[in-house]
């Protein structure tokens, strides 16, 4: 079986079993967040569009998806900042469940990505320079 195959490959290592998720989309919110506890969204970007794990086109605001369901991800993205007490600029990532409409935490990327232009381009907000002022101490 594939089991007996994978332990024999893997001796000793532990062994997780993922359902298939299809028809998905990779989406990202944006943040920045200060010392004093201020965090907020800088909207969303869809990177769905990818090649051998690398995104090729990077879109925003996202689109095609219920507006509601985007907040919610705006939301549970700033709700975990504040509860790890995040300072800086980070993108959190998810997978989207289009068929069911779930959400489904990735990662949290501590980081100013290299598609930030999309969300400056959106919001017309100079990110380099919010980091800048955050590390300096400036409240949001």
């Amino acid at each position: 079986s594939a089991y007996i195959q994978c332990c024999a490959e893997c001796p000793g290592s532990p062994i997780f079993l993922m359902q298939l998720a299809t028809g998905c989309r990779h989406l990202e919110v944006q943040l920045l967040a200060d010392k004093h506890g201020g965090v907020t969204s800088l909207k969303t970007r869809d990177c769905s569009v990818q090649r051998r794990h690398q995104k090729i086109i990077e879109e925003g605001p996202v689109l095609g998806t219920k507006q509601g369901k985007l907040r919610d991800m705006e939301q549970s993205a700033v709700r975990l900042a504040r509860l790890v007490g995040y300072q800086g600029v980070g993108t959190v990532e998810y997978l989207y469940e289009k068929a069911s409409g779930n959400y489904y935490f990735l990662e949290l990327n501590p980081r100013l990505q290299v598609e930030h232009p999309v969300t400056e381009m959106i919001t017309n907000i100079n990110i380099p320079s919010c980091m800048v002022m955050v590390g300096m101490g400036i409240p949001l």
